[in-house]
């Protein structure tokens, strides 16, 4: 993904619960989730937390400044089932992930920077176990004066019908806070 110069909204800015919202991923000792976007690595290090020593979360970014940022939380707190990839996942293939070798991919706060949504959620449909849990947090549209402005904001429904349009089927919506929405889907 280009950087649309919008980096400064890719952290949680306090924004969102990481700690709440990743409660409900249900992951557990030895699963394998990715982390699309995932910036400084807010979700990254819980993720990893989840998962133990006997899984694995890939933390993917196009900057790799926020990379840096991941490996450096991720042995402050002694996490070592985290692996750092630097990818364009508007580009299908470019995660290195194998196909469905994933039971979780969290897509948050990064479909609002793209112009080609579609191709970032086929990607982790691509790199999803059957049955797994695909997960869309994002900025809700008509809550100015923080975040992204209003028009590279995309409206729930829509990002619930270019999900299911790319073969996911929607599960069930996720309390993300009042600036976002979030949305759990299965292949």
């Amino acid at each position: 993904m280009a950087n649309s110069g919008l980096g400064k909204f890719q952290g949680t800015g306090g924004f969102l619960n990481p700690d709440k919202i990743a409660f409900e991923f249900g992951l557990r000792e030895g699963m394998n989730a990715a982390d699309f976007g995932s910036g400084a690595g807010y979700f990254t290090i819980l993720m990893g937390k989840m998962v133990g020593k006997t899984g694995k979360v890939t933390a993917l970014d196009v900057q790799e400044s926020a990379l840096d940022s991941v490996r450096a939380k991720a042995k402050a707190a002694n996490i070592e089932s985290i692996e750092t990839v630097r990818a364009n996942l508007e580009v299908l293939g470019s995660s290195g992930l194998a196909d469905e070798s994933q039971d979780v991919v969290l897509s948050a706060n990064i479909l609002f920077q793209s112009n080609q949504k579609e191709l970032i959620i086929r990607e982790g449909v691509r790199v999803l176990k059957k049955s797994g849990l695909f997960i869309i947090i994002d900025w809700h549209k008509g809550t100015s004066g923080f975040g992204p402005p209003d028009n590279l904001r995309t409206d729930k429904e829509k990002m619930k019908s270019i999900a299911t349009g790319e073969g996911l089927v929607f599960s069930r919506d996720i309390d993300a806070g009042t600036f976002h929405y979030g949305m759990m889907f299965r292949k």
